[in-house]
């Protein structure tokens, strides 16, 4: 009967050593499980973190982009482009100056338009002849700019008439107030040069402000002629 109550006991002290080890390695496991995860959790957040960082550091970087090229742009010049173009000549001119630029563009339309007829140069009767030869005739333009005074930059273009700009031109530059602007002719034609032309129209103008010297560009002048001429006026005006 002892031996039995001896080999009973035995064996019970072994089953529970053993659920004791089986508990101990349980805790364990899930010790490590819970670790695992809060390391995992912990990753996450700083990939998050840092996602979220660099998020924030690129949108601050845009940010800082884009109020210089806003500042940049306040600062530019702004600029118009006009021109008076009896054939087309001066006008394909223009639009080119205009584009490169991005500036304004300014079309003087006479009230009457010009026909074949008035351009005759050889002809003393003609509309042209008559108009250049009378030193006060101003031809009527069609129109007006009403936002004359939100420019600080004005490219005149005109052609050449009688070595002068066309009459119509002494019209618009009396017709506004450039006293605070900057003002810079360009001519074409066959092949007279600009001569005095942007002179006498600048003697025309009471307070004409700030006149640069102007230049023939011919009718066929690429787009990197006109940019290089452009440049050596050493304005910030391109956009």
């Amino acid at each position: 009967m002892r031996k039995l109550i001896k080999t009973f006991l035995f064996v019970l002290c072994i089953v529970t050593m053993v659920c004791l080890v089986s508990g101990c390695g349980n805790t364990e496991q899930n010790n490590n499980s819970v670790s695992d995860t809060n390391t995992t959790e912990n990753d996450n957040i700083e990939s998050e973190t840092s996602e979220n960082k660099s998020a924030a550091d690129e949108s601050t970087e845009n940010e800082s982009d884009d109020i210089k090229e806003n500042t940049d742009n306040q600062n530019k010049s702004k600029v118009l482009v006009a021109y008076f173009s009896a054939t087309g000549t001066t006008k394909q001119v223009a639009e080119t100056m205009s584009d490169i630029l991005s500036a304004d563009l300014y079309e003087i339309v006479p009230k009457e338009p010009y026909t074949d007829d008035d351009l005759n140069y050889s002809n003393n009767d003609s509309r042209t002849s008559i108009e250049m030869d009378d030193n006060s005739s101003r031809p009527e333009i069609s129109g007006s700019l009403e936002n004359m005074e939100n420019y600080d930059v004005i490219f005149l273009g005109y052609p050449i008439w009688w070595g002068e700009a066309p009459h119509i031109i002494y019209t618009f530059m009396e017709s506004y107030d450039f006293s605070s602007k900057t003002i810079i002719p360009f001519c074409t034609s066959g092949s007279s040069g600009i001569g005095a032309s942007a002179e006498n129209v600048h003697s025309s103008v009471s307070d004409g402000g700030v006149w640069l010297d102007g230049d023939r560009l011919e009718s066929g002048s690429s787009r990197e002629d006109i940019e290089k001429w452009i440049d050596g006026l050493d304005l910030d005006v391109i956009q």
